[in-house]
């Protein structure tokens, strides 16, 4: 098994808790359970895949990773009440589900022969999406839109990161790392010590 195909499973995994810990905050069945977990864990590969016309999607391509979603859901089911805060858990998993999904979509693009720029936009459609789809099926507050919060931003600065160091001629396998540490230190620093991009603030018109 490739360092990618590891990271890529371990997304699926952390991001099919955060979906299966969003279920339970809406009391869903295990059925939605599941439904719920395997669109997060998916979401943002398939936009990938679709975006870069990779062809079969890497959940068809690989089956196991309906499986994996499959176990996550399921072992939440059973287990999310034993949590003392499902949202603050919820956060930090998807903190470090973000930190594995961005340097997946990074590695892929790099493997597909992409220019940087499209990399960049890879590795945080990657790294976004899922969430996104699952706050929104859930009628929940999409984490990647809160006001003050890295998200998005960390997901773009974990992967211009990681294409420096391919750039300075590192290894992917040690790039992809850097992506990993930089995305989740950002995402981190901003959820326990409030960092911040500058937000736009209204004025007046002039006279």
């Amino acid at each position: 098994m490739s360092f990618l195909e590891i990271l890529e499973y371990s997304s699926v995994f952390i991001f099919a808790l955060t979906g299966a810990l969003v279920a339970s905050r809406a009391q869903l069945d295990p059925v939605g359970f599941f439904f719920i977990a395997a669109l997060t864990a998916v979401g943002g590969g398939t936009v990938r895949d679709l975006l870069l016309d990779r062809n079969p999607l890497f959940w068809i391509d690989k089956p196991i990773v309906l499986v994996i979603a499959a176990v996550a859901a399921m072992g939440t089911f059973f287990t999310a009440h034993l949590l003392e805060s499902r949202l603050k858990t919820l956060t930090w998993l998807d903190a470090a589900a973000l930190a594995v999904a961005v340097p997946t979509g990074v590695g892929v693009a790099v493997n597909h022969s992409q220019e940087w720029p499209i990399v960049l936009i890879m590795g945080v459609t990657t790294g976004c999406f899922g969430g996104l789809m699952r706050d929104v099926v859930c009628n929940e507050v999409p984490l990647v839109l809160k006001q003050g919060e890295l998200y998005i931003s960390a997901a773009f600065i974990g992967a211009a990161a990681a294409m420096l160091a391919i750039g300075a001629g590192i290894t992917q396998p040690i790039a992809l790392m850097l992506c990993a540490g930089v995305t989740f230190a950002l995402r981190a620093g901003s959820l326990a010590l409030g960092w911040s991009m500058p937000a736009y603030k209204s004025r007046p018109p002039r006279q």
